[in-house]
Protein backbone atom coordinates (compact mmCIF):
# COMPACT_ATOMS: atom_id res chain seq x y z
CA UNK A 1 0.00 0.00 0.00
CA UNK A 2 1.38 3.45 -0.89
CA UNK A 3 2.10 5.91 1.85
CA UNK A 4 -0.83 8.21 2.35
CA UNK A 5 -2.61 7.44 -0.87
CA UNK A 6 -5.62 9.64 -1.36
CA UNK A 7 -8.57 10.54 -3.47
CA UNK A 8 -6.15 11.37 -6.27
CA UNK A 9 -6.01 7.63 -6.98
CA UNK A 10 -9.75 7.03 -6.73
CA UNK A 11 -12.13 6.67 -9.68
CA UNK A 12 -13.76 9.97 -8.76
CA UNK A 13 -10.40 11.74 -8.95
CA UNK A 14 -9.47 10.17 -12.26
CA UNK A 15 -12.63 11.63 -13.74
CA UNK A 16 -11.32 15.12 -12.96
CA UNK A 17 -7.85 14.71 -14.44
CA UNK A 18 -8.69 16.79 -17.52
CA UNK A 19 -10.17 19.56 -15.39
CA UNK A 20 -8.36 22.42 -13.61
CA UNK A 21 -6.37 21.54 -10.51
CA UNK A 22 -9.26 22.59 -8.28
CA UNK A 23 -11.10 19.59 -9.69
CA UNK A 24 -9.39 17.76 -6.82
CA UNK A 25 -11.45 18.48 -3.67
CA UNK A 26 -8.53 17.37 -1.50
CA UNK A 27 -6.09 19.84 -3.03
CA UNK A 28 -8.71 22.61 -2.87
CA UNK A 29 -9.02 22.07 0.90
CA UNK A 30 -5.25 21.99 1.32
CA UNK A 31 -4.82 25.15 -0.77
CA UNK A 32 -7.49 27.04 1.17
CA UNK A 33 -5.80 25.92 4.39
CA UNK A 34 -2.50 27.27 3.08
CA UNK A 35 -4.07 30.58 2.02
CA UNK A 36 -5.74 31.03 5.41
CA UNK A 37 -2.67 30.13 7.47
CA UNK A 38 -0.27 32.13 5.24
CA UNK A 39 -2.51 35.19 5.56
CA UNK A 40 -2.52 34.84 9.32
CA UNK A 41 1.18 34.02 9.49
CA UNK A 42 2.13 37.24 7.72
CA UNK A 43 -0.04 39.20 10.17
CA UNK A 44 1.58 37.35 13.07
CA UNK A 45 5.03 38.00 11.61
CA UNK A 46 4.38 41.76 11.61
CA UNK A 47 2.93 41.59 15.12
CA UNK A 48 5.94 39.72 16.51
CA UNK A 49 8.29 42.31 15.03
CA UNK A 50 6.26 45.04 16.71
CA UNK A 51 6.35 43.22 20.06
CA UNK A 52 10.13 42.74 19.74
CA UNK A 53 10.49 46.46 19.13
CA UNK A 54 8.24 47.23 22.09
CA UNK A 55 9.99 45.01 24.65
CA UNK A 56 13.49 45.61 23.27
CA UNK A 57 13.92 48.71 25.40
CA UNK A 58 16.92 50.76 24.35
CA UNK A 59 17.99 48.15 21.79
CA UNK A 60 14.92 47.40 19.66
CA UNK A 61 17.03 46.60 16.61
CA UNK A 62 18.96 43.90 18.43
CA UNK A 63 15.75 42.45 19.85
CA UNK A 64 14.21 42.21 16.39
CA UNK A 65 17.39 40.64 15.00
CA UNK A 66 17.49 38.00 17.75
CA UNK A 67 13.84 37.11 17.23
CA UNK A 68 14.31 36.83 13.47
CA UNK A 69 17.41 34.68 14.05
CA UNK A 70 15.29 32.34 16.14
CA UNK A 71 12.95 32.00 13.15
CA UNK A 72 15.85 31.02 10.88
CA UNK A 73 18.30 28.87 12.85
CA UNK A 74 16.14 25.79 13.60
CA UNK A 75 15.87 24.96 9.94
CA UNK A 76 19.65 24.76 9.57
CA UNK A 77 20.21 22.24 12.35
CA UNK A 78 16.98 20.28 12.55
CA UNK A 79 15.56 20.19 9.03
CA UNK A 80 17.19 16.87 8.12
CA UNK A 81 15.89 15.29 11.32
CA UNK A 82 12.52 16.87 10.59
CA UNK A 83 12.54 15.23 7.18
CA UNK A 84 12.93 11.80 8.79
CA UNK A 85 10.02 12.62 11.11
CA UNK A 86 7.84 13.67 8.17
CA UNK A 87 8.60 10.39 6.40
CA UNK A 88 7.88 8.25 9.47
CA UNK A 89 4.66 9.62 10.92
CA UNK A 90 1.12 10.27 9.76
CA UNK A 91 1.56 13.45 7.74
CA UNK A 92 -2.06 14.52 8.07
CA UNK A 93 -1.88 14.35 11.87
CA UNK A 94 1.48 16.07 11.80
CA UNK A 95 0.03 19.00 9.85
CA UNK A 96 -2.89 19.30 12.25
CA UNK A 97 -0.63 19.08 15.33
CA UNK A 98 1.73 21.75 13.99
CA UNK A 99 -1.17 24.12 13.31
CA UNK A 100 -2.64 23.61 16.79
CA UNK A 101 0.80 24.06 18.39
CA UNK A 102 1.38 27.31 16.50
CA UNK A 103 -2.04 28.61 17.49
CA UNK A 104 -1.33 27.86 21.16
CA UNK A 105 2.07 29.57 21.10
CA UNK A 106 0.66 32.67 19.43
CA UNK A 107 -1.96 33.07 22.15
CA UNK A 108 0.79 33.14 24.81
CA UNK A 109 2.88 35.83 23.12
CA UNK A 110 0.86 38.85 24.39
CA UNK A 111 1.81 37.82 27.94
CA UNK A 112 5.57 37.76 27.19
CA UNK A 113 7.52 40.65 28.69
CA UNK A 114 11.13 39.60 28.07
CA UNK A 115 13.07 39.26 24.83
CA UNK A 116 14.24 35.73 25.72
CA UNK A 117 10.61 34.64 26.03
CA UNK A 118 9.79 35.98 22.60
CA UNK A 119 12.88 34.24 21.22
CA UNK A 120 11.72 30.94 22.72
CA UNK A 121 8.22 31.37 21.29
CA UNK A 122 9.65 32.19 17.87
CA UNK A 123 11.86 29.11 18.08
CA UNK A 124 8.87 26.84 18.75
CA UNK A 125 6.89 28.48 15.94
CA UNK A 126 9.71 27.86 13.51
CA UNK A 127 10.16 24.25 14.58
CA UNK A 128 6.49 23.63 13.81
CA UNK A 129 6.78 25.46 10.49
CA UNK A 130 9.89 23.43 9.58
CA UNK A 131 7.79 20.26 9.88
CA UNK A 132 4.62 21.67 8.32
CA UNK A 133 6.21 22.80 5.04
CA UNK A 134 7.83 19.49 3.98
CA UNK A 135 4.80 17.52 5.17
CA UNK A 136 2.52 19.65 3.03
CA UNK A 137 4.76 19.28 -0.02
CA UNK A 138 4.98 15.51 0.51
CA UNK A 139 1.22 15.02 0.21
CA UNK A 140 0.56 17.31 -2.77
CA UNK A 141 1.30 14.57 -5.37
CA UNK A 142 -1.25 12.38 -3.59
CA UNK A 143 -3.97 14.99 -4.10
CA UNK A 144 -3.55 15.98 -7.76
CA UNK A 145 -2.63 14.02 -10.89
CA UNK A 146 0.92 14.38 -12.24
CA UNK A 147 -0.09 16.58 -15.15
CA UNK A 148 -1.54 19.15 -12.74
CA UNK A 149 1.50 19.45 -10.43
CA UNK A 150 2.83 22.59 -12.13
CA UNK A 151 -0.51 24.35 -11.67
CA UNK A 152 -0.70 23.13 -8.08
CA UNK A 153 2.74 24.54 -7.28
CA UNK A 154 1.84 27.81 -8.97
CA UNK A 155 -1.17 28.12 -6.70
CA UNK A 156 0.95 27.22 -3.66
CA UNK A 157 3.33 30.06 -4.53
CA UNK A 158 0.38 32.46 -4.76
CA UNK A 159 -0.91 31.25 -1.40
CA UNK A 160 2.48 31.60 0.31
CA UNK A 161 3.47 35.06 -0.94
CA UNK A 162 0.43 36.60 -2.59
CA UNK A 163 -1.28 36.95 0.77
CA UNK A 164 1.35 39.34 2.13
CA UNK A 165 -0.19 42.57 0.74
CA UNK A 166 -3.59 41.52 2.11
CA UNK A 167 -2.06 40.71 5.48
CA UNK A 168 -0.22 44.04 5.62
CA UNK A 169 -3.47 45.85 4.88
CA UNK A 170 -5.30 43.82 7.51
CA UNK A 171 -2.59 44.59 10.07
CA UNK A 172 -3.10 48.31 9.44
CA UNK A 173 -6.87 47.80 9.63
CA UNK A 174 -6.52 46.12 13.02
CA UNK A 175 -4.85 49.29 14.32
CA UNK A 176 -7.91 51.28 13.25
CA UNK A 177 -10.17 48.64 14.80
CA UNK A 178 -8.30 48.85 18.11
CA UNK A 179 -8.63 52.65 18.04
CA UNK A 180 -12.36 52.34 17.36
CA UNK A 181 -12.75 50.14 20.44
CA UNK A 182 -11.34 52.96 22.50
CA UNK A 183 -10.37 52.08 26.06
CA UNK A 184 -9.95 48.35 25.50
CA UNK A 185 -6.68 46.88 26.79
CA UNK A 186 -6.46 44.75 23.66
CA UNK A 187 -4.52 46.59 20.98
CA UNK A 188 -3.50 46.04 17.38
CA UNK A 189 -0.81 43.47 18.19
CA UNK A 190 -3.07 41.38 20.43
CA UNK A 191 -5.85 41.31 17.81
CA UNK A 192 -3.30 40.37 15.14
CA UNK A 193 -1.97 37.43 17.16
CA UNK A 194 -5.50 36.24 17.98
CA UNK A 195 -6.44 36.38 14.29
CA UNK A 196 -3.25 34.49 13.39
CA UNK A 197 -4.09 31.77 15.95
CA UNK A 198 -7.61 31.51 14.53
CA UNK A 199 -6.28 31.04 11.00
CA UNK A 200 -4.13 28.12 12.14
CA UNK A 201 -7.13 26.47 13.82
CA UNK A 202 -9.21 26.94 10.66
CA UNK A 203 -6.36 25.44 8.61
CA UNK A 204 -6.20 22.46 10.99
CA UNK A 205 -9.93 21.87 10.58
CA UNK A 206 -9.62 21.98 6.78
CA UNK A 207 -6.68 19.57 6.79
CA UNK A 208 -8.60 17.21 9.08
CA UNK A 209 -11.09 16.77 6.21
CA UNK A 210 -8.41 15.76 3.68
CA UNK A 211 -9.04 12.32 2.10
CA UNK A 212 -5.71 10.80 3.15
CA UNK A 213 -5.45 7.26 4.50
CA UNK A 214 -3.08 6.16 7.20
CA UNK A 215 0.65 6.33 6.75
CA UNK A 216 2.21 2.94 6.12
CA UNK A 217 4.44 3.29 9.21
CA UNK A 218 1.93 4.47 11.74
CA UNK A 219 -0.58 1.64 11.78
CA UNK A 220 -0.08 1.13 15.49
CA UNK A 221 -0.36 4.87 16.23
CA UNK A 222 2.77 4.60 18.37
CA UNK A 223 5.89 4.34 16.22
CA UNK A 224 8.87 3.17 18.20
CA UNK A 225 11.93 5.36 18.53
CA UNK A 226 14.80 3.67 16.75
CA UNK A 227 17.83 5.94 16.57
CA UNK A 228 19.79 3.60 14.32
CA UNK A 229 16.87 3.35 11.91
CA UNK A 230 16.56 7.14 11.92
CA UNK A 231 20.23 7.52 11.00
CA UNK A 232 19.83 4.97 8.20
CA UNK A 233 16.82 6.84 6.83
CA UNK A 234 18.70 10.12 7.00
CA UNK A 235 21.55 8.61 4.99
CA UNK A 236 19.03 7.13 2.57
CA UNK A 237 17.59 10.58 1.90
CA UNK A 238 20.95 12.21 1.24
CA UNK A 239 22.03 9.24 -0.91
CA UNK A 240 18.96 9.70 -3.08
CA UNK A 241 19.75 13.40 -3.48
CA UNK A 242 23.28 12.48 -4.55
CA UNK A 243 22.23 9.96 -7.21
CA UNK A 244 19.16 11.70 -8.70
CA UNK A 245 20.06 14.21 -11.47
CA UNK A 246 16.72 16.03 -11.20
CA UNK A 247 16.91 16.43 -7.42
CA UNK A 248 20.54 17.57 -7.57
CA UNK A 249 19.70 20.07 -10.30
CA UNK A 250 16.82 21.56 -8.34
CA UNK A 251 18.76 21.87 -5.09
CA UNK A 252 21.85 23.28 -6.81
CA UNK A 253 19.86 25.58 -9.05
CA UNK A 254 17.58 26.98 -6.37
CA UNK A 255 20.29 27.17 -3.72
CA UNK A 256 23.03 28.82 -5.78
CA UNK A 257 20.52 31.02 -7.57
CA UNK A 258 19.13 32.16 -4.23
CA UNK A 259 22.58 33.42 -3.19
CA UNK A 260 22.46 35.76 -6.16
CA UNK A 261 18.80 36.68 -6.25
CA UNK A 262 18.61 37.18 -2.48
CA UNK A 263 21.14 40.03 -2.64
CA UNK A 264 18.50 42.20 -4.29
CA UNK A 265 16.67 42.34 -0.94
CA UNK A 266 19.33 44.18 1.10
CA UNK A 267 20.93 46.00 -1.84
CA UNK A 268 17.86 47.07 -3.80
CA UNK A 269 17.28 50.08 -1.56
CA UNK A 270 20.94 51.10 -1.87
CA UNK A 271 20.85 50.73 -5.66
CA UNK A 272 17.72 52.87 -5.78
CA UNK A 273 19.32 55.65 -3.72
CA UNK A 274 22.81 55.63 -5.26
CA UNK A 275 22.13 54.80 -8.92
CA UNK A 276 18.48 55.52 -9.75
CA UNK A 277 17.76 58.33 -7.29
CA UNK A 278 14.08 57.43 -7.50
CA UNK A 279 13.16 58.73 -4.06
CA UNK A 280 11.53 57.06 -1.08
CA UNK A 281 9.05 55.08 -3.18
CA UNK A 282 11.71 53.73 -5.52
CA UNK A 283 12.65 50.61 -3.59
CA UNK A 284 9.01 49.76 -2.97
CA UNK A 285 8.38 50.09 -6.69
CA UNK A 286 11.23 47.67 -7.40
CA UNK A 287 9.75 45.06 -5.05
CA UNK A 288 6.22 45.50 -6.41
CA UNK A 289 7.50 45.21 -9.97
CA UNK A 290 9.35 42.00 -9.15
CA UNK A 291 6.21 40.64 -7.48
CA UNK A 292 4.14 41.42 -10.57
CA UNK A 293 6.75 39.64 -12.67
CA UNK A 294 6.56 36.55 -10.46
CA UNK A 295 2.77 36.56 -10.73
CA UNK A 296 2.94 36.89 -14.51
CA UNK A 297 5.47 34.07 -14.81
CA UNK A 298 3.37 31.78 -12.65
CA UNK A 299 0.23 32.55 -14.69
CA UNK A 300 1.89 31.90 -18.05
CA UNK A 301 3.55 28.74 -16.76
CA UNK A 302 0.25 27.36 -15.52
CA UNK A 303 -1.37 28.01 -18.90
CA UNK A 304 1.29 26.24 -21.00
CA UNK A 305 2.52 23.63 -18.49
CA UNK A 306 1.55 20.56 -20.53
CA UNK A 307 3.65 21.59 -23.52
CA UNK A 308 6.84 22.28 -21.56
CA UNK A 309 10.05 20.35 -21.19
CA UNK A 310 10.26 21.14 -17.47
CA UNK A 311 13.94 20.34 -17.06
CA UNK A 312 15.08 22.59 -19.93
CA UNK A 313 12.75 25.43 -18.95
CA UNK A 314 13.95 25.18 -15.35
CA UNK A 315 17.57 25.70 -16.41
CA UNK A 316 16.61 28.37 -18.94
CA UNK A 317 14.64 30.25 -16.29
CA UNK A 318 17.61 30.36 -13.91
CA UNK A 319 19.81 31.60 -16.76
CA UNK A 320 17.17 34.15 -17.77
CA UNK A 321 16.89 35.46 -14.22
CA UNK A 322 20.66 36.04 -14.12
CA UNK A 323 20.67 37.84 -17.48
CA UNK A 324 17.69 40.01 -16.51
CA UNK A 325 19.29 41.01 -13.21
CA UNK A 326 22.52 41.84 -15.03
CA UNK A 327 20.57 44.06 -17.44
CA UNK A 328 18.60 45.71 -14.64
CA UNK A 329 21.61 46.73 -12.55
CA UNK A 330 23.72 47.76 -15.54
CA UNK A 331 21.11 50.31 -16.54
CA UNK A 332 20.90 53.68 -14.84
CA UNK A 333 17.45 54.40 -16.25
CA UNK A 334 14.60 53.69 -13.85
CA UNK A 335 12.23 52.40 -16.54
CA UNK A 336 14.83 50.02 -17.99
CA UNK A 337 15.80 48.79 -14.54
CA UNK A 338 12.18 48.09 -13.68
CA UNK A 339 11.76 46.25 -17.00
CA UNK A 340 14.72 44.03 -16.13
CA UNK A 341 13.40 43.42 -12.62
CA UNK A 342 9.96 42.51 -14.01
CA UNK A 343 11.52 40.02 -16.44
CA UNK A 344 13.65 38.60 -13.61
CA UNK A 345 10.48 38.10 -11.59
CA UNK A 346 8.93 36.11 -14.45
CA UNK A 347 11.96 33.83 -14.53
CA UNK A 348 12.19 33.54 -10.73
CA UNK A 349 8.56 32.47 -10.43
CA UNK A 350 9.12 29.85 -13.12
CA UNK A 351 12.22 28.53 -11.32
CA UNK A 352 10.30 28.11 -8.06
CA UNK A 353 7.28 26.38 -9.58
CA UNK A 354 9.23 24.10 -11.91
CA UNK A 355 11.75 23.19 -9.20
CA UNK A 356 9.04 22.01 -6.82
CA UNK A 357 7.23 20.23 -9.66
CA UNK A 358 10.36 18.30 -10.66
CA UNK A 359 10.80 17.15 -7.07
CA UNK A 360 7.17 16.09 -6.83
CA UNK A 361 7.52 14.10 -10.03
CA UNK A 362 10.87 12.42 -9.36
CA UNK A 363 10.93 11.80 -5.60
CA UNK A 364 9.31 8.65 -4.26
CA UNK A 365 6.60 8.91 -1.63
CA UNK A 366 8.69 7.56 1.25
CA UNK A 367 11.53 10.04 0.60
CA UNK A 368 9.64 13.28 0.01
CA UNK A 369 9.87 14.55 3.59
CA UNK A 370 13.65 14.27 3.67
CA UNK A 371 14.17 15.75 0.21
CA UNK A 372 11.88 18.74 0.76
CA UNK A 373 13.43 19.35 4.18
CA UNK A 374 16.85 19.45 2.51
CA UNK A 375 15.50 21.90 -0.07
CA UNK A 376 13.99 24.19 2.58
CA UNK A 377 17.23 24.11 4.57
CA UNK A 378 19.42 24.88 1.57
CA UNK A 379 17.25 27.72 0.30
CA UNK A 380 17.02 29.25 3.76
CA UNK A 381 20.77 29.03 4.30
CA UNK A 382 21.57 30.55 0.90
CA UNK A 383 19.05 33.35 1.40
CA UNK A 384 20.46 34.22 4.82
CA UNK A 385 23.99 34.08 3.40
CA UNK A 386 23.10 36.46 0.56
CA UNK A 387 21.37 38.92 2.88
CA UNK A 388 24.31 38.82 5.31
CA UNK A 389 27.19 39.20 2.87
CA UNK A 390 25.46 41.55 0.42
CA UNK A 391 26.29 44.69 2.37
CA UNK A 392 29.91 43.65 2.93
CA UNK A 393 30.34 42.91 -0.78
CA UNK A 394 28.88 46.28 -1.67
CA UNK A 395 31.35 48.08 0.61
CA UNK A 396 34.24 45.95 -0.69
CA UNK A 397 33.42 46.68 -4.31
CA UNK A 398 33.01 50.36 -3.50
CA UNK A 399 36.57 50.43 -2.16
CA UNK A 400 37.91 48.44 -5.12
CA UNK A 401 36.13 50.54 -7.75
CA UNK A 402 37.27 53.70 -6.00
CA UNK A 403 40.93 52.63 -6.07
CA UNK A 404 40.97 51.21 -9.61
CA UNK A 405 38.37 53.23 -11.52
CA UNK A 406 37.66 56.21 -9.27
CA UNK A 407 34.09 54.85 -9.18
CA UNK A 408 33.47 55.65 -12.82
CA UNK A 409 34.14 54.30 -16.31
CA UNK A 410 34.40 56.79 -19.19
CA UNK A 411 34.69 55.98 -22.90
CA UNK A 412 34.59 59.14 -24.92
CA UNK A 413 31.47 61.01 -23.96
CA UNK A 414 29.88 57.92 -22.41
CA UNK A 415 30.26 57.40 -18.68
CA UNK A 416 29.00 54.83 -16.18
CA UNK A 417 29.03 55.28 -12.43
CA UNK A 418 30.58 52.38 -10.54
CA UNK A 419 29.28 52.41 -7.00
CA UNK A 420 29.98 49.29 -4.97
CA UNK A 421 26.33 48.21 -5.00
CA UNK A 422 26.45 47.81 -8.77
CA UNK A 423 29.48 45.53 -8.52
CA UNK A 424 27.83 43.43 -5.80
CA UNK A 425 24.69 42.98 -7.90
CA UNK A 426 26.80 42.10 -10.96
CA UNK A 427 28.34 39.37 -8.82
CA UNK A 428 24.83 38.32 -7.77
CA UNK A 429 23.79 37.90 -11.40
CA UNK A 430 26.91 35.84 -12.07
CA UNK A 431 25.94 33.50 -9.23
CA UNK A 432 22.62 32.90 -10.97
CA UNK A 433 24.36 32.16 -14.26
CA UNK A 434 26.65 29.72 -12.48
CA UNK A 435 23.57 28.12 -10.89
CA UNK A 436 22.07 27.58 -14.35
CA UNK A 437 25.29 25.98 -15.59
CA UNK A 438 25.53 23.67 -12.57
CA UNK A 439 21.88 22.63 -12.89
CA UNK A 440 22.37 21.89 -16.61
CA UNK A 441 25.48 19.79 -15.87
CA UNK A 442 23.60 17.87 -13.19
CA UNK A 443 20.69 17.09 -15.50
CA UNK A 444 23.05 15.83 -18.23
CA UNK A 445 24.89 13.54 -15.84
CA UNK A 446 23.74 9.89 -15.88
CA UNK A 447 21.80 8.75 -12.83
CA UNK A 448 23.93 6.71 -10.47
CA UNK A 449 22.70 3.44 -9.10
CA UNK A 450 21.52 3.39 -5.54
CA UNK A 451 24.14 1.79 -3.24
Amino acid sequence: MNDQSSAADSPESRLTRSHPVFGSPGFLRLWIAQVVSAFGDWIGFLAIIEIARRIGGDQPGSAIALVMLARVLPGFFLASVGGVIVDRVNRKRLLISCDILRAGVLLTIPFIERVWGLILASLVLELATSLWGPAKEAIVPNLVPKEQLTAANSLSLVAAYGTFPLAAGAFIGLAKFAEWLGGSSIGQVEWALALDALTFLVAAALIAALPLIRHRRDADDAPSIDLAQGVRELREGWSFIAISPQVRAVLIGLGTGMIGGGMLIPLGAVFNDVVLGAGNAGFGTILVTMGLGVASGVSVLSAVQRRLDKERIFVASIFGAGICLLFAVTSSNTLLTLSGVFAMGICAGSVYVLGFTLLHEHVEEQLRGRVFSALYTLVRFCLLLSITVGGFLSDGFNWFFGVVFDNEIAVGSWTMALPGVRGALWLASSFMLVAAALAWISLRAPQKKSP
